[in-house]
């Protein structure tokens, strides 16, 4: 028995948004200890390469989990990258701030 196109769709979309949540948790550590020392700059830029082509190909085949997924991922990698400079140019802490706990 195949599966329907509407199961496909939903898994499509439940797998979508926890790619879409993967760097969430990264964005909050590092607005919380106002440091993006650790992030590597080179591996931000493949990531968001990487989202843009995933965009460009989910536009083309008019698919709602990739543009969905991908383009919150891009969101969240471009903020990453303006925290990485914006940290740096207000001078980061030598050792970050810790989390706060809770």
């Amino acid at each position: 028995m195949q599966p329907s196109a509407t199961l496909i769709s939903d898994i499509g979309l439940v797998a979508a948004a926890l790619s879409a949540l993967t760097f969430f948790p990264q964005v909050v550590h590092t607005w919380q200890t106002r440091s993006a020392n650790g992030l590597s700059g080179p591996m931000l830029a493949v990531g968001a390469s990487s989202m843009i082509l995933w965009l460009v190909y989910g536009a083309y085949e008019h698919n709602t989990p990739i543009l969905f997924g991908n383009g919150i991922n891009l969101f969240f990698t471009l903020l990453l990258v303006f925290f990485k400079h914006y940290f740096r140019q207000l001078g980061e802490p030598e050792k970050p701030l810790p989390a706060p706990k809770g």
